[in-house]
């Protein structure tokens, strides 16, 4: 059974354009190179401007703290320093069977 990462994430507007080049440019490619990394999308949010979630699924728990630890992990993060104003919440669920 897989495992979802959601990252809630809510920028000013005006950053959107900036956000989405990261995310297809930059962020996406090195995610999915990660090990137990199975997909990675970006959700932009029809009714608020701005809001968004980057929604991942993984192997296992292990594999997603090994990509917390990993140098990938810290390239992503330092990536997205260009844009001012973010607001970020991760959270993890597992599929109710």
């Amino acid at each position: 059974m897989s495992i979802v990462r959601m990252i809630h994430t809510t920028f000013p507007a005006a950053m959107s354009a900036q956000a989405e080049r990261n995310w297809k440019e930059k962020c996406a490619p090195l995610m999915i190179q990660q090990h137990g990394c199975l997909s990675e999308r970006l959700l932009r949010c029809g009714d608020v401007a701005g809001e968004y979630i980057s929604y991942s699924e993984w192997d296992s728990e292990e594999s997603i703290r090994a990509y917390l630890r990993s140098e990938a992990h810290r390239e992503i993060k330092r990536l997205n320093t260009n844009i001012q104003g973010a607001h970020v919440v991760v959270k993890m669920y597992a599929e109710v069977s």
